[in-house]
């Protein structure tokens, strides 16, 4: 299927980036709390936002940046080109809070790209990763093919495998991406929350992902952000099985609301800017930014100016 109207897909999925952006730089905000022994749970519930006054992204957005520009290149995903751009990234600002496997496979990606399908595969002792990076950036992949299920699948999964060889780790893409591109069906009723998380689980691929998904369609609607996370996890373990499940679930219950969106995804806290990256990014393909606050979109660090190029 090819979609009528590719300028309102590409629309829905700079909305996606930006939304995705304000979600990791929202929720890098809470890390140092978090790390000092003061979580501020309380002050997350009140809705009394951090005190700084700059918001940077992390290497979430960085490689949602990476997965934008080959799009943009390509309107598809080229898996060489797309590992090129990650080590350039990569090699450009390494302090932008990467992973201990990413250390180890984005320089070498950056000196031979073409080798992205050995080296990913080589990493944790041969079982590659099932990390939750290659899902906390592909929202806008997801928003971008909106139109054609199953190509948002295949293409996800093919923006996974360049760093993600485990099954898991690809199956994280492909659920967070479906979700954007449900999300970004603007034209459509907001679908039930159980509804969509088993409309995503049903095109996931078997695994934790998936299983993981489907315990959080079936969740109480009176489930709290800290209960379901007790529940689905929250990335603690930084893992695509416990983080996706969870950032979904708070996406699928706040569909209209970006910022409520951010908040609940905040209080289960947990890998807190990937789970609000993967919220933001999901929920913006839906709402875009108009109703964020100003105050929180001049505290965001900015996206590059060629994100908006070719409107």
């Amino acid at each position: 299927m090819t979609s009528p109207d590719r300028a309102a897909d590409r629309s829905a999925a700079r909305d996606s980036i930006h939304g995705l952006a304000l979600g990791d730089a929202f929720g890098e905000r809470w890390f140092p709390l978090f790390r000092h022994g003061r979580p501020r749970v309380t002050d997350i519930r009140a809705r009394r936002l951090p005190g700084d006054d700059h918001w940077p992204w992390t290497d979430d957005t960085a490689l949602a940046l990476g997965v934008w520009r080959v799009l943009d290149t390509h309107g598809e995903i080229d898996q060489t080109d797309l590992a090129r751009t990650f080590g350039r990234l990569f090699t450009a600002d390494p302090a932008r809070g990467y992973g201990s496997g990413m250390h180890d496979l984005l320089p070498r990606l950056a000196e031979e790209p073409s080798a992205w399908r050995e080296a990913a595969r080589g990493l944790f002792g041969g079982q590659g990763s099932l990390g939750n990076g290659a899902a906390m950036r592909v929202a806008p992949l997801g928003a971008w093919f909106r139109a054609d299920l199953e190509r948002v699948a295949e293409q996800a999964a093919r923006s996974a495998e360049v760093t993600h060889a485990h099954p898991d780790g690809v199956a994280g893409a492909v659920a967070v991406a479906l979700a954007a591109a449900l999300a970004a069906r603007r034209d459509q009723p907001t679908p039930r929350p159980d509804a969509l998380l088993r409309q995503v689980a049903e095109r996931t691929p078997g695994g934790g992902v998936r299983a993981g998904l489907l315990r959080a369609a079936a969740l109480p609607p009176e489930t709290t952000p800290q209960g379901a996370a007790h529940v689905l996890g929250s990335g603690a373990r930084i893992r695509a099985d416990d983080t996706v499940p969870f950032a979904l679930w708070c996406a699928a219950r706040h569909l209209d609301d970006l910022v409520e969106a951010l908040w609940a995804t905040a209080e289960g806290l947990g890998d807190v800017d990937t789970t609000c990256a993967i919220a933001g990014g999901v929920v913006a393909a839906r709402t875009g930014l108009d109703a964020v606050p100003p105050e929180w979109l001049a505290r965001r660090e900015p996206l590059p100016e060629w994100v908006e190029e070719g409107s």
